[in-house]
């Protein structure tokens, strides 16, 4: 795996490549890295070229204040499309990747030749679910990402794979360790003030893919639902088994609707 970098707004940042083929760009969500996609890369590597990001402020990419928006990171995952010279690549968000995605879709449609939300969505937040993130923003104030990160890291998987695999969620607690405070309230910030976009949902001539937990808290299942019908291409997957991190407690079923995905448009 080849590790790159280039200079925006002033500070590097990091992402992956690896295998040869069609690009297909990975996107990680809040308190996670590109390595959250590992069962993904070591899986599709064989069948694309993955280009796999750290956001400002997650894995080696350092902290970026002047970037502090959804639509700020999309430019900046644009910048390293352009770097790379990536055209008709297929973007699949995880979390909050998902948000970055939509802003790709809404403002450079020709970058893309297909994406997709993987426990995501294209509704903005609610007035409760705003203060929730409020809270959050209050909780890492006063007692660090890393305890923020250890007090919620086990609400984002179903209960049976909490109960089985305890040590890849104290894994994922382990690397939130790396997290600042800034980095994971700037997230906060950023999510809290992203727009609605179903609008890109509903007119996209390109096929979405949906990736549904559904156990998932963060997005629920019937929220989720509500707009996989709004694209004319849309393909529905839901994960009976998991929470919010199907990229890991069901990564083989994951893994093969990805592929299907990836090959189906080739």
């Amino acid at each position: 795996m080849e590790t790159n970098s280039i200079v925006y707004k002033g500070l590097p940042l990091y992402y992956r490549i690896v295998g040869k083929g069609n690009p297909v760009v990975l996107l990680h969500g809040f308190a996670e890295d590109g390595e959250v996609w590992k069962y993904q890369t070591e899986f599709l590597k064989e069948h694309c070229q993955l280009i796999i990001p750290d956001l400002p402020g997650s894995g080696l990419s350092p902290f970026n204040n002047q970037l502090s928006s959804i639509d700020a990171y999309a430019e900046a995952i644009k910048a390293i499309l352009e770097k790379e010279k990536i055209s008709g690549c297929i973007l699949i968000g995880h979390s909050m990747g998902g948000y970055i995605s939509l802003a790709i879709a809404e403002k450079y449609p020709q970058l893309l030749k297909a994406f997709g939300l993987f426990h995501s969505s294209a509704f903005p937040d609610t007035e409760e679910k705003k203060q929730v993130r409020l809270k959050a923003i209050d909780f890492i104030n006063t007692n660090g990402a890393a305890i923020f990160i250890k007090t919620t890291s086990y609400n984002l998987f179903a209960p049976p794979y909490k109960t089985n695999h305890p040590e890849q969620i104290e894994g994922l607690i382990e690397s939130g360790k790396k997290f600042t405070n800034e980095a994971l309230i700037q997230y906060y910030r950023a999510m809290i003030d992203r727009p609605d976009r179903t609008a890109v949902l509903k007119s996209t001539t390109l096929p979405v893919l949906f990736l549904i937990g559904e156990h998932d808290v963060a997005v629920p299942l019937e929220s989720s639902l509500q707009q996989c019908h709004f694209p004319s291409k849309a393909i529905i997957n839901i994960l009976a088994n998991s929470g919010h991190m199907g990229l890991w407690e069901e990564a083989d079923k994951a893994n093969k609707i990805l592929l299907d995905f990836i090959t189906d448009l080739n």
